[in-house]
């Protein structure tokens, strides 16, 4: 069966009237709420002020909090998917579709039996923090194998979406139905595009190690924090290397919706373009098989990219805001005022 077919079975084919509500975040926050009953509601809704706001993995998991795909009829999922899409730009929703969907192909390649759960396409979880209102601070969660996302709204504004992690494997689908499907080709040779862009000078800089680390290095910490400052700054690129470096930077930046992606970028060229770092570490070739690396580090974003586990074909991707992961602490310290 097709990932797009199976996943669409279990999001009723993503249907046209699932749509974000326009700009009323809010709005689109309480139709999910409001399709729950009393008991799912609970199940789903969060303070605000939560420790389990700030609880997040990229791994399988058999306690995760808030309402799963699994435990929602047809019409909650609908509300369900409108969510998505609020915060989401639409090629990010698609890959968000193919992550889950690729579940089902890991469980064929793992040989797992036809009752076996663990790999689940409908084991993604909704959490809703604090009361969506016009005028209130509340968030929401979408949280997963290889995909979890965490928002935060003020006044009907996206002024969080991160941690925001997005993975794959297998990188490649190296056989079966959907043998070449690659979810996160962009983001791999757009990083290749760049890399061989690089003269031999700026690549001793740009290449940091020959060993590229087992995973992304900020893992799933509560401060996303590297200090180191290696590799080759937007500074020292001519003109035609920073158009692709601006292009790869921009790939993750737009996963989110256009107003909340251009005040990222806004808040990146505040703080200096010159003062993004990109470093590379690994096989400088391409394929399954070549172990790689890569981050764009800057004053207030960390984006990394890892290719290593299962022989180079498991990739792990995120996007930190230095600023305001999981809304900030200023948010917090507002909302805890408020209340």
């Amino acid at each position: 069966m097709k990932i797009q077919l199976t996943i669409g079975i279990i999001l009723l084919s993503f249907s046209l009237s699932a749509q974000p509500q326009g700009n009323n975040l809010y709005k689109t926050a309480n139709l999910f709420l409001n399709a729950l009953d009393e008991n799912k509601k609970a199940q789903a809704q969060y303070p605000f002020d939560s420790s389990e706001r700030f609880r997040w993995h990229y791994v399988p998991l058999n306690d995760r909090k808030g309402i799963s795909i699994n435990e929602l009829n047809a019409r909650q999922k609908e509300a369900a998917i409108a969510l998505m899409k609020s915060a989401l730009s639409e090629n990010a929703f698609k890959k968000a579709s193919q992550i889950m969907a690729l579940e089902v192909v890991l469980k064929e390649l793992e040989n797992r039996k036809e009752g076996d759960n663990y790999r689940d396409p409908g084991k993604y979880f909704f959490t809703v923090f604090g009361t969506p209102s016009a005028t209130s601070i509340w968030g929401w969660r979408l949280d997963g194998h290889h995909l979890s996302f965490s928002f935060s709204s003020e006044n009907n504004k996206i002024v969080s979406g991160t941690p925001g992690f997005m993975g794959a494997n297998p990188a490649v689908v190296l056989s079966g139905p959907e043998k070449g499907l690659e979810i996160l080709k962009e983001e791999n040779e757009l990083a290749f595009e760049f890399l061989k862009a690089l003269s031999a000078e700026q690549l001793s800089k740009a290449i940091i190690d020959s060993n590229a680390p087992g995973d992304i290095l900020t893992t799933n910490s509560r401060k996303a924090m590297i200090d180191d400052s290696k590799g080759i700054s937007f500074s020292n690129l001519n003109a035609a290397q920073k158009a692709i470096f601006t292009k790869l930077l921009s790939l993750y930046i737009h996963r989110y919706t256009r107003l909340f992606a251009s005040s990222m970028m806004n808040d990146i060229e505040a703080a200096g373009m010159n003062n993004l770092i990109f470093a590379w570490a690994g096989s400088n070739e391409n394929g399954v098989g070549n172990k790689r690396y890569y981050r764009i580090k800057g004053p207030t974003i960390i984006i990394e990219f890892d290719n290593t586990q299962n022989n180079g074909n498991h990739v792990h991707t995120v996007v930190r805001d230095l600023k305001h992961d999981f809304g900030g602490d200023a948010l917090l310290e507002h909302y805890k005022k408020s209340h």
